[in-house]
């Protein structure tokens, strides 16, 4: 299939880069030359423009880091609605579900068909192929467009209403920075007390209280103090602020969301939003004077 991309960041990038290695013809827009290079130099046709790729071809997904962004790249001046050829935007992004429903209405005046395509799974999961892909949009769409979407990860139709994979996303990355957060706390305070933080990381993943920041953002990232994991505390921070304005305008009380988003916002205000989000301990650590950190670092 001959397929559109726009953005090619951290996640973008190797989503775009498996879809080239499967065979589909890709045309790729995005700010930073050197990375349309890179793709360019596996077989794929660079674009000067997002209208550019939408005059090219019928299909354009887009990976970009902020709701604004989004919105400006697929209604704004010389964007994907100014397109030619396209038919269909399908936005990997995380938006919300309220911009999602402004973005699909304005390309619906120009019959171009909004898709929610919001991503869970991290830069790895982007590199592997592993990503849980959230689709919503009409459902003779996600059957013509599965085979494609499985390149990048497993496909999910959440529903034929825009913004429902954004509200499932938004779902997602709450309870990601909960555990994360919720996790540091837990790690800090044992470390406080005397444990071992490399043992207790073990004995969590072992026991009940596992969850994704211990079984994987603790060991890759935080005992070796690396803070590589892949994504920005400032992104963290913004899908966590969303998801309860998102919750606030649907009715629906998030007390303990409220309080995982005042640590997010100190960490953002903190450390910096483009730091790697795991560097939310260093948050708990000053407080507690002290620092986990796992054996092997000594």
């Amino acid at each position: 299939m001959d397929i559109g991309f726009i953005g090619l960041g951290n996640m973008g990038y190797p989503m775009a880069r498996r879809l080239v290695e499967a065979g589909h013809k890709l045309v790729v827009y995005d700010t930073s030359g050197q990375m349309m290079s890179r793709l360019t130099s596996l077989g794929a046709v660079a674009a000067k423009s997002a209208k550019d790729v939408a005059d090219q071809v019928e299909t354009v997904m887009a990976s970009l880091p902020t709701p604004d962004i989004v919105l400006a790249v697929a209604t704004g001046k010389d964007g994907v609605i100014e397109g030619k050829k396209v038919k269909r935007f399908l936005d990997l992004s995380t938006t919300g579900s309220r911009m999602a429903v402004k973005v699909a209405d304005a390309l619906k005046v120009k019959n171009i068909t909004a898709i929610d395509l919001p991503v869970s799974g991290g830069v790895g999961g982007a590199e592997k192929g592993t990503l849980a892909v959230m689709y919503a949009g009409p459902r003779d769409g996600f059957d013509e467009l599965k085979s494609v979407i499985s390149v990048i990860g497993k496909p999910f139709f959440v529903g034929e209403k825009a913004g429902m994979g954004q509200t499932m996303k938004l779902c997602n990355n709450l309870l990601s920075a909960t555990a994360t957060a919720a996790s540091s706390e837990a790690i800090v305070f044992g470390v406080k007390a005397g444990l071992d933080p490399t043992t207790m990381v073990e004995v969590i993943n072992a026991g009940s209280g596992r969850n994704t920041a211990t079984e994987d953002k603790f060991p890759k990232s935080i005992l070796p103090r690396t803070f590589t994991f892949g994504f920005a505390m400032g992104l963290m921070y913004k899908d966590v602020k969303l998801c309860l304005e998102e919750a606030e305008a649907a009715g629906a009380p998030m007390r303990i969301a409220s309080a995982v988003r005042d640590l997010w916002q100190l960490a953002n205000d903190e450390i910096g939003p483009d730091k790697d989000f795991t560097e939310i301990i260093k948050v708990l650590e000053r407080r507690a004077g002290v620092e986990v950190k796992g054996r092997r670092n000594g």
